[in-house]
């Protein structure tokens, strides 16, 4: 079966171990992964890694999407530069695609407005609430939130947050998606098994 791709978003300082297990499951799921930068200049992640965007933001359409993924960066916290980033999450979320954020990327998106009106949920609470957002009432304490076609989670959960994308876009279900959630986060060898069968 053909699938568009899942595009993930890139900018200097991003997390790059926040979207690991997410990028790698989809693409053995047969998901091609896109990268996509402010513009196609290399960006430097928090750890380092050079990366060579495969597009710019302004040419991402969400037709030609699956997903659109935002990590954390520094730069969410350090003023507006990635604003478009969480525009370009309002254009996807329109347009009936999904949008998957982490961390700091939450804090762009209730800067923008998109968690106004869905349960979400973030670092704490009061992270979000200093942008002063409308959206405190619909904040969930939990590993990770899916609303109406919108993924969030803190920084501390990157298995949860590719649960909910798995569970999202239909990589896994049921029994194989708690299995798969139980081997990566709570490292139960029993889980494996599960996992192996259903291959």
């Amino acid at each position: 079966m053909s699938r568009k791709p899942v595009h993930l978003a890139v900018y200097d300082t991003f997390a790059d171990w926040e979207t690991g297990h997410t990028t790698a499951y989809l693409a053995r799921a047969g998901f091609a992964i896109r990268t996509v930068g402010p513009a196609l200049e290399p960006v430097r992640s928090i750890g380092g890694l050079r990366v060579q965007p495969e597009l710019g933001l302004d040419d991402l359409r969400p037709q030609d999407s699956s997903l659109l993924i935002l990590p954390g960066a520094d730069l969410w916290d350090a003023g507006d530069r990635l604003a478009p980033f969480a525009r370009k999450a309002r254009e996807f979320l329109d347009a009936g695609v999904p949008v998957a954020a982490i961390c700091g990327a939450t804090l762009g998106l209730a800067r923008e407005g998109l968690l106004d009106e869905r349960e979400h949920t973030s670092a704490v609470s009061f992270y979000l609430a200093a942008t002063g957002y409308g959206g405190g009432e619909r904040y969930v304490e939990a590993d990770a939130v899916t609303d109406r076609g919108l993924v969030t989670a803190g920084p501390t959960e990157p298995v949860a947050f590719a649960r909910e994308v798995f569970r999202l876009l239909g990589v896994y279900e049921g029994e194989v998606l708690d299995a798969w959630y139980r081997l990566f986060h709570d490292s139960d060898a029993e889980a494996y098994a599960v996992l192996e069968k259903a291959r």
